[in-house]
Parts: structure tokens; sequence; C-alpha cells
């Protein structure tokens, strides 16, 4: 498993920044949040422009042969960085997770995926566990929220208390709780394509935990879920919506009027 092997640690580094698909062409503001977080304290942040997909979709659907060619392209596009900060679990996961699986028959690959999955950090593991800060002295106004942790972070990465620390630190924020936080959202990538109505009643029971929730803003740290999770409670004429942590951190650094 890669997380039995020694990570090497990300301080003093340039940060080559892993966008993601769905950031990149859905919520691209979330990718500016996390440069802004990043340049905040004064870490360099690099954006390989071949960066494409991680290979997941093809991976999770059983098409080894083409996840291996889309993930050999990420590996030639971070081939010199020295940090990769995704703002996504899910992707993380796959790099650090899955790559090694993936590569494990072929020698010519099989260190490079070692290599990438040893210096792969979501976002918050990034911050917190790597760089060992909590507290970014953002400030907000009065604001309450809660998580819903995304299945992949959650659970293959143990992420979660990272994104609380932040955003309780965050001067204005109160934390609540959501009923099934770590319940999932009904996305699971090509699980919702496959299977759209266990997806769609999944999702649904997300959305009205959402809205029963003494919350302003519920945050998570994936826009896949994002993605789904606002889809549901914008076609239920909901007003309550779905933060990525990058951004409510983001917003918190930005000076008040």
């Amino acid at each position: 498993m890669t997380d039995e092997l020694l990570r090497p640690s990300p301080k003093y580094k340039p940060v080559s920044l892993f966008v993601t698909c769905i950031v990149d062409m859905i919520y691209p503001g979330t990718g500016v949040s996390v440069v802004e977080i990043l340049e905040h304290l004064g870490v360099e942040v690099r954006f390989p422009l071949s960066q494409t997909c991680c290979g997941q979709p093809a991976f999770n659907s059983g098409f080894q042969d083409d996840a291996k060619t889309v993930a050999k392209q990420f590996l030639t596009a971070f081939a010199g960085a020295e940090v990769i900060v995704t703002p996504s679990g899910s992707c993380g996961s796959m790099v650090r997770h899955y790559y090694p699986e993936l590569f494990a028959d072929d020698p010519e690959w099989r260190d490079r995926a070692n290599w990438a999955a040893s210096i792969t950090w979501e976002l918050t593991e990034y911050l917190v566990d790597g760089l060992g800060i909590t507290d970014l002295g953002a400030k907000l106004p009065p604001t309450k929220v809660a998580f819903h942790h995304a299945c992949h972070g959650y659970r293959l990465m143990g992420l979660g208390p990272q994104a609380e620390t932040l955003a309780g630190n965050i001067d204005g924020v109160s934390m609540t709780e959501l009923k099934g936080w770590d319940q999932c959202c009904g996305f699971g990538g090509t699980f919702s394509v496959k299977m759209p109505e266990i997806s769609g009643a999944m999702l649904n029971d997300k959305v009205k935990n959402i809205n029963a929730a003494d919350a302003d803003v519920i945050i998570t740290g994936d826009a896949s879920c994002l993605m789904q999770m606002n889809g549901g409670l914008t076609r239920q004429g909901s007003t309550k919506r779905v933060m990525h942590i990058a951004n409510l951190l983001a917003q918190g650094l930005k000076p008040t009027k």
C-alpha cells in the first residue's frame, strides 16, 4: 500500500496543481481559490498545461488499458513535480491508491506510479498534515457550516478532520452537523450513469438532509459531490447550496469591506 511508504515532506517545495476535470470544466473558481490559498502561504504554484484526467472513470468501469493510457499522460505531465496538490479526495485517491495497482505488472511505469503516489496530496491534507497549518487567519461574517465528507477522501485517504479544523478556525464560522454526513451523495462517477435510479434515490436523501440542516452552507472537498448535490438542490428549488472547502477558505482570506 502506498500509504505505508515513506512520504517525503512537502514543506518548502513548489506545488504542481492537479486541478481535476470537473473543477476545470464546471467549477474553475475552485481552482482559483486553491491558488489564492497557496499563494497566501507563500507557496509557489505551478500548473502543468498538459494535464488531463487521472483515468478514474475508465479504471472504475474496468477498462484497464484505457485507464493506463490516461494515467501515463498524467505521469508524463507531472514528471517534473516535487509536490502534487489536488482539491479532490477522489482524484487524489486514484493517484495515491490505484496508480500503483494499475501499473503493478508494468516495470516501466511502476516506479513512476509509486513516485507520483508518494508526492500527491489532497488540499486540506497538504495544509494540515503536510505543512502543519490549521489556521489560515481567515475571517467571515457569522456563518454556520456543516460538512458532507465525500466517499473516496473520507474512506480511502482519511480526510475530514483536516477540513473541519481549517473551517472551524475561520473567525466567524460555527460548526453544526449534517445528518448522514458520511453517506454517499449518489454520484460515484460512472455509478450515476449506470444506475441512475439508485443514484437519484441517494441524492434525494442527501438533499432532504441538506434542506433540514441548521446550516448556512454545506461544505465538501470534492467537486463531483458539489455538482451532484447542487444539481439536486437546484432542481428542487432549494435555496441551500454546497460549497467547496477551498472556496470557503479563500473567501475568508479576502479583505472585508
